[in-house]
């Protein structure tokens, strides 16, 4: 479980590496990828192993949602979550972002409303868009570092188009994770305005000590009837281009509309996704991950101490995921300064935080899942484009 152990991303058709000179300017050559969501080192042990036995094996037929893969998916959600889900609840997406699109097209019409509460993963805006769907932007009300649900304000801003509620749990961007009181209320809200409620809960197995994730589900089984839970191992086992995930859906009304939609599209499951999951989703996977957490925590810790020594900026605290969230509004400086400033001088590729809607304005994301030793370039480098502010 070497987390340190060097790797070189570039020229391998990574998205995180290969394609951010062409979206930021910053050159692969001598730049540091700090912005989408997946990691720099190797994945678990157990998984390497059981995708060499499949190529060993040398066949690559079609495959299914078979009982050992469900079981697996089962397992886990026991074990590290204490949650108890029935096999037939389980469908698989071609990952987060494919089960959410599935989503928004099986519980919505093009026009209709989606409540997101900002800032939030960007990619809950963008595919309301795409879809042809409206974003109902609902702002977290922003108490020092800390984001807290203003329902009553975003009840204000609903205009009754809206048929969705896309919920971030663990919250991305800010690692913040909600009390099963929050969840409820969220719950309630959602049933109160006629909403079918999806969970992304992809960032659920990244949680630091100290914090308590509750899955939605367990917070609140009286909402099964209108709440979907999105779940992957892809952040948490850095797996997310064999683009496998799953819906949990325990009201049968809802899997069934689901389930027809999939089949309609033609979809089944990647075979070699299958393979990865259950082996991910066992006991060895679950030391590896308490591992990664603790290399994560030094990372996080590494990573604050120098952000927030520096004039005018801060790093928020972070409960879970590996994504730093930082705030320059401290510096005085305009996003154009600022970002001038980490992709030219420091040559840092970051997450544009005007991207995760209201609240993000002044704020990037930064990426902590890699080895220390980027961490602490990132540092230098960081401390080099910023210390001459008073």
């Amino acid at each position: 479980m070497n987390f340190d152990k060097p790797t070189d991303r570039r020229g391998t058709h990574s998205s995180k590496w290969d394609k951010m000179e062409q979206l930021f300017g910053v050159s692969p050559e001598d730049g540091l990828a700090m912005w989408t969501a997946d990691s720099d080192y190797e994945t678990a042990p157990c998984v390497i192993e059981a995708v060499k036995k499949a190529a060993e094996h040398g066949v690559f037929g079609y495959s299914w949602q078979h009982p050992e893969y469900l079981k697996a998916v089962q397992w886990w959600m026991k074990n590290r979550h204490s949650w108890e889900i029935e096999t037939d609840w389980i469908l698989t997406s071609q990952g987060l972002g494919n089960a959410i699109a599935l989503c928004l097209d099986v519980w919505s019409q093009p026009g209709d409303g989606v409540v997101i509460f900002s800032p939030v993963y960007h990619e809950f805006a963008h595919k309301v868009n795409k879809s042809g769907r409206k974003v109902t932007e609902c702002p977290l009300a922003r108490d020092g570092d800390t984001y807290n649900l203003d329902l009553d304000d975003a009840q204000s801003r609903l205009n009754g188009t809206e048929k969705l509620l896309l919920w971030c749990s663990p919250q991305n961007p800010s690692g913040r994770v909600w009390t099963p009181e929050e969840l409820r209320a969220v719950a309630e809200f959602a049933k109160r305005n006629g909403l079918i409620l999806v969970s992304d809960e992809i960032h659920h197995d990244l949680v630091y000590p100290g914090s308590t994730f509750v899955p939605m589900d367990v917070a609140a089984p009286e909402a099964r009837a209108w709440t979907v839970t999105l779940t992957a191992p892809s952040k948490t086992f850095n797996i997310a281009g064999q683009r496998t995930g799953n819906m949990i859906i325990p009201d049968p009304d809802l899997r069934a509309a689901m389930r027809h939609r999939q089949a309609t599209l033609d979809y089944d499951p990647s075979g070699l996704g299958v393979v990865m999951i259950m082996a991910a989703y066992s006991p060895e996977g679950a030391e590896w991950v308490d591992a990664q957490i603790a290399h994560l925590e030094g990372n996080r810790k590494l990573f604050d101490e120098t952000v927030n020594a520096l004039p005018g900026l801060k790093s928020l605290p972070l409960a879970s995921t590996y994504l730093a969230w930082v705030d320059f509004s401290g510096t005085g400086m305009s996003r154009e300064e600022f970002i001038k400033r980490l992709r030219e001088d420091a040559k840092i590729a970051t997450s544009p935080g005007d991207g995760f809607g209201t609240g993000g304005e002044l704020m990037e994301r930064f990426n902590l899942a890699t080895q220390r030793s980027r961490v602490e370039e990132a540092c230098r480098r960081l401390t080099a484009a910023f210390s001459d502010l008073q």
